[in-house]
């Protein structure tokens, strides 16, 4: 294949191989489907097994429900969604739920390089808050915003299951098209963009998640970012409504829950993997965030 080419599949491929048995998300998403797929709610959530354990996505994924509701962890935050709205989840964020919700809509999983091509290029990405792990991932659509979304995710679909990427040129300008519509109404979580508050805590989070397994003091992101840790304390506050010290903390619960789900290493290594070598402290804060030590989590998700 080439450089550019993105091997795919079409919905009917899709739902033959994954049906049964079921699967687990993460199994999916990490195989030659994870380049780009498009499928409706109502039939992923047939193919995939239950409860979804923290998961980290490798590329990014967006919902849009046409009915219904459904209910999704990404990072820390737990959102609940419903018609006309849409969900992303940025590549590189740990996503996780449990209910098979009542829903209908699309999903999208993509790559980076889909957006590299005749009508497309990666600088594009800049436009797209929504894909950044700063970002807003939840964005509400207008009537009319929706409507158009709607169209244009359906027309992808009904190309993709019949050709797969035969015909990117159709399918990747629709797509751009279908995010620039959603791009034009998203609301950032800050109303001032351009404040500098602002640009400091998106840094400190963009930091957090290619730092975090060796970096967990405060006073280091600090000096990452050229502030004083009372002023990253001050901004970060006031900006996300945590402290520096809770976000960096969170993550590493985070991290810790990804690997008691895809891995069978011991406890104490988990903890070195994340860069804490005081398992007892490490069970201590875990416990500390998820109500249960580290082993009794593994247990759960084993029963599960």
């Amino acid at each position: 294949m080439g450089k550019n080419s993105i091997k795919t599949y079409s919905t009917e491929t899709f739902r033959h191989k994954f049906m049964k048995p079921e699967q687990e998300l993460d199994t999916i998403l990490k195989s030659d489907y994870g380049k780009f797929f498009i499928v409706r709610v109502e039939e992923m959530i047939q193919l995939i097994k239950l409860p979804v354990p923290p998961t980290r996505a490798t590329t990014h994924s967006l919902i849009y429900l046409t009915e219904g509701e459904a209910i999704m962890t990404i990072g820390s935050e737990t959102f609940t969604m419903y018609k006309d709205e849409c969900l992303f989840v940025p590549a590189g964020q740990i996503f996780s739920f449990s209910n098979a919700d009542v829903n209908k809509g699309y999903l999208c999983n993509f790559h980076n390089d889909f957006f590299v091509g005749k009508f497309g290029k990666k600088d594009l990405l800049k436009d797209f808050e929504f894909l950044t792990v700063w970002g807003n991932c939840h964005v509400a659509l207008d009537s009319r915003t929706s409507y158009y979304v709607g169209h244009l995710l359906q027309r992808i679909l009904e190309d993709y299951a019949a050709n797969g990427l035969k015909h990117t040129n159709i399918i990747q300008p629709y797509f751009i098209a279908a995010l620039c519509e959603i791009a034009r109404v998203y609301q950032p979580l800050s109303s001032n963009k351009k404040d500098q508050s602002v640009k400091i805590a998106n840094k400190f989070k963009e930091l957090l998640f290619s730092k975090i397994k060796t970096i967990h003091l405060v006073n280091e992101y600090a000096s990452l970012l050229n502030i004083t840790p009372n002023h990253l304390n001050k901004v970060v506050k006031r900006i996300t409504g945590k402290s520096p010290a809770k976000w960096i903390n969170e993550i590493l619960v985070m991290e810790a829950k990804v690997l008691l789900y895809q891995t069978d290493i011991p406890i104490r290594e988990v903890a070195a993997e994340i860069g804490i070598f005081d398992q007892s402290y490490f069970s201590r804060l875990f416990k500390k965030y998820e109500g249960v030590t580290p082993l009794q989590f593994r247990k759960m998700i084993e029963i599960s």
